[in-house]
């Protein structure tokens, strides 16, 4: 049976066309999957941004507990103080209340507000200079504490506050690693596979161009160079949350360490780091300096000269040696520190 000529027509450009359509369609799958890691790697970016926040959060909740223990101590002193002064004044009142009733002064002083005792400190006369000294004492001893005790409920308020942007920091990295796990958990599994391997393969060659700019790195003196020297010895190790060595590292876990092993002793947060050293800007930058991004901030790295830093950069990546300027990513430079 002959086919018509047009339908014979069509089915031969068919023929033709098929070849075609399977180079594209592994060309638009290969497509469909770099479009998917670079959403995957986004998030993973905004997790670890997260997870950085949450790192300060941790440090700065360490700083006010020791402070808030601090003064909780010193109130505790006061109120040993206080309650000696009071015990010594009571025997004051029996005395003069034996010979005579108390005065209108140390009925002021008794009374619940010591503030009324001073403005009305002058009437005296009656009690000895010793007994007006131990009166004196015992007021602006029940104000220090009273001083203390107010700053003792400010600082509890601010860990508490603190606390909870801890836990909202931590719950919003988790969120987008979780985020990020269902868009992969989403694709089949051969093209999951493809994907280890695409972003595998991404991985090796970051660390192969990362250890050949290590190599082209010129020295630097001082404590500037054992910290650079230390960084870049962890290229290729993995990103962690929280991590600090010695094959796992978030950001500022390795700034911290680096700079450890050149006798500085620097906080695991970016947010903190970024309060020590010597400010400089981003035109006069120097192999060693620490360089900071995002506000807040969020992430940190370490020059090594060239418009390059080596970072441990965000969850699924390892540590490397790659460019920024004004902006890395989304994230804009704030800040840069000498030690």
């Amino acid at each position: 049976m002959k086919l018509p000529k047009v339908l014979g027509t069509a089915l031969a450009v068919l023929a033709l066309l098929a070849p075609l359509a399977l180079v594209m369609e592994p060309a638009q799958a290969a497509q469909s999957l770099q479009v998917i890691q670079r959403q995957v790697v986004e998030l993973q970016m905004e997790a670890s941004s997260a997870a950085e926040g949450a790192q300060a959060a941790k440090v700065q909740l360490a700083q006010l507990t020791r402070t808030l223990t601090g003064i909780r101590q010193q109130a505790a002193a006061q109120g040993e103080t206080v309650a000696q002064l009071r015990k010594s004044l009571g025997t004051i009142a029996v005395e003069q209340y034996k010979s005579g009733g108390l005065s209108q002064s140390l009925e002021l002083l008794f009374s619940s507000d010591p503030t009324l005792y001073l403005s009305a400190a002058g009437s005296l006369d009656s009690i000895t200079r010793r007994k007006a000294l131990q009166l004196h004492k015992f007021a602006a001893a029940q104000q220090r504490l009273n001083a203390t005790t107010l700053t003792v409920n400010d600082k509890l308020a601010l860990v508490r506050a603190t606390q909870a942007r801890l836990t909202a920091q931590a719950a919003q990295a988790q969120s987008k690693l979780k985020q990020a796990q269902k868009l992969v958990a989403k694709l089949k599994k051969s093209d999951r596979i493809r994907l280890a391997k695409l972003t595998q393969r991404k991985n090796d060659k970051d660390q192969v161009s990362s250890l050949a700019l290590a190599k082209k790195t010129k020295g630097t003196s001082g404590r500037a160079g054992i910290a650079l020297k230390f960084a870049l010895k962890q290229i290729g190790d993995r990103y962690v949350f929280g991590a600090a060595g010695m094959v796992l590292w978030d950001c500022s876990g390795l700034t911290m360490r680096a700079y450890q092993a050149a006798g500085v002793s620097l906080p695991h947060s970016a947010a903190a780091q970024a309060n020590y050293g010597k400010r400089v800007p981003l035109n006069a930058l120097r192999p060693g300096d620490l360089v900071f991004f995002g506000s807040p901030i969020s992430h940190n790295g370490m020059y090594i000269g060239g418009g390059r830093m080596v970072d441990a950069p965000h969850a699924g990546a390892r540590v490397r040696v790659e460019s920024f300027g004004s902006k890395f990513g989304n994230l804009r430079f704030v800040s840069a520190r000498r030690f």
